[in-house]
């Protein structure tokens, strides 16, 4: 396991119970990953090179326990297979007690950007070593879109929202779906699937749908494509 230590920052939190929130917690894991690419020499640079990207398909975030202020952390992660054009990697977040925190499940695809299209991982793995996967919950990829969603006002892809690939970064699909969250909800599962990418200037049509304790928001473009979905509960 890669992994990297921290301490919680209070820009972190979110602002009603002063807990961290998904989206923070996924751009530690987001940052494990890159910094063990990075180490590894499998990197930014590296995939420019190849002329290769992964994109992230899913995430399936498991909260155990909420983070707070202050506390020190150690962020892991893994890659525990590599089947075709697809990848699947673990996270784990530990406190100081090596008590576990969040763990995460998430599937990436490995793209040829030159074709614009999947491509089969090398049979080497890229030089990544596999771990056996972490005892989570099994969640589909695939969420189902509710019928009774509503719609709320739309608003544009702005620059801080986009990243070194000139599109919507991961993390800040999450960051926008929060936002339709009551301030009293606590979030101790939540899924992403990721449909198609948004750039600057793109509009995002959000429609909300709450059945029982699950908020489904959808990230809708014009065509009613779905750039992301995102699934608290």
């Amino acid at each position: 396991m890669y992994t990297f230590e921290s301490r919680v920052r209070y820009t972190e939190l979110n602002h009603y119970k002063a807990i961290m929130d998904p989206s923070s917690i996924i751009n530690y894991f987001q940052d494990c990953s890159t910094f063990q690419s990075e180490d590894l020499n499998l990197g930014l640079a590296y995939l420019e090179k190849k002329k290769r990207v992964w994109l992230l398909a899913s995430w399936n975030l498991h909260i155990l326990n909420q983070v707070s202020l202050g506390d020190e952390i150690t962020v892991g992660t893994w890659p525990y297979a590599f089947k075709g054009f697809y990848g699947y990697r673990n996270f784990i977040m530990k406190d100081r007690h090596q008590r576990v925190m969040a763990v995460a499940d998430s599937i990436w695809v490995f793209m040829d950007i030159e074709n614009n299209r999947p491509t089969k991982v090398p049979e080497d793995n890229l030089g990544y070593m596999l771990e056996p996967p972490y005892p989570m919950e099994h969640m589909d990829r695939k969420i189902s879109i509710p019928d009774n969603l509503e719609e709320q006002p739309s608003f544009p892809v702005v620059k801080s929202n986009i990243d070194s690939y000139n599109h919507v970064n991961n993390g800040q699909y999450i960051k926008m779906a929060e936002a339709y969250l009551p301030d009293d909800f606590i979030v101790t599962k939540m899924r992403v699937e990721y449909k198609k990418q948004a750039v600057l200037g793109d509009i995002i049509y959000p429609k909300v749908s709450r059945i029982d304790n699950k908020y489904c928001i959808v990230l809708d473009s014009v065509n009613s494509k779905p750039y992301a979905i995102v699934e608290f509960s």
